[in-house]
């Protein structure tokens, strides 16, 4: 198996009509809503360059990049490379990977995705509801929700990195060699780490389920604005890669764990 570069896999389809997921045509003499409808990913990149993107974005992106002295050039190319989505390969099976290399999958993919994509899903959240919470008064405890369900993922990142993974990595390595100081660690640290895990893992779902409900599956009303779009696109993203993230661990790794622990 080759082993080279991490890639993300995403489910979710760019656009924030719901429609199939394709490369987007943009250029210059677009107005910058235009650009955010085709794909919700360009909005991080117009709110890098505080350039509005809603109800006041109606202007060309060539008129708005010299208003502000931006090289419009530097601009599209940054919002092709925010469009872009790079995959694994059909067929792909993860339970024929190493536990070694499923780790460091989750690590340097999952993990590196979550500690972006929560902080900008509750800031781009909490944009929308400053301006729309009277118009949508039914989404008042969405932060308070989202906030809890960030708390709870990077305790368990933070536990994962710092404690779970190398006592993975460990026990499985003693066990490929058969080592007799294996079974002593085991009996050490396998409560815990179990229990931890399964509260972690409960607690992520029950924050998930929540956000669905109080959004009712992130459903967007036809009239609804671009940041409200946008807001709803990132938060129904992160609910899928979360989804994966979770059910990777536990129907692969911690499984495939246990049984070597027992």
């Amino acid at each position: 198996m080759e082993t080279g570069i991490f890639i993300f896999v995403s489910m979710t389809p760019s656009n924030i009509s719901g429609k199939e997921d394709q490369l987007p045509l943009i250029n210059k003499k677009m107005p910058v809503t235009e650009i955010v409808q085709k794909d919700y990913r360009t909005a991080d990149v117009f709110l890098k360059y505080d350039i509005e993107f809603c109800c006041g974005g109606k202007w060309p992106l060539e008129m708005v990049c010299e208003s502000k002295q931006l090289d419009t050039a530097g601009i599209l190319l940054e919002l092709e490379e925010a469009c872009r989505l790079i995959q694994l390969p059909q067929g792909s099976r993860f339970e024929d990977w190493s536990t070694g290399f499923l780790i460091d999958f989750i690590q340097n993919v999952y993990h590196q995705y979550f500690k972006k994509a929560l902080e900008t899903t509750v800031n781009y959240t909490n944009r929308f509801l400053e301006g729309h919470l009277k118009k949508f008064p039914e989404l008042e405890k969405t932060p308070e929700i989202l906030d809890k369900l960030s708390l709870t993922i990077n305790k368990r990142m933070n536990n994962e990195e710092e404690s779970f993974f190398p006592y993975i990595k460990q026990v499985t390595n003693a066990y490929l060699r058969n080592e007799s100081y294996a079974g002593l660690l085991v009996k050490t640290l396998r409560k815990p780490w179990q229990e931890t895990m399964q509260q972690e893992y409960s607690e992520a779902i029950k924050w998930l389920d929540e956000l669905r409900s109080i959004t009712k599956d992130y459903y967007l009303p036809d009239n609804a604005c671009t940041t409200h779009r946008v807001s709803f696109s990132k938060l129904r993203e992160l609910d899928q890669e979360l989804t994966q993230y979770l059910q990777l661990e536990h129907t692969i790794l911690l499984p495939r764990v246990v049984e070597v622990e027992q």
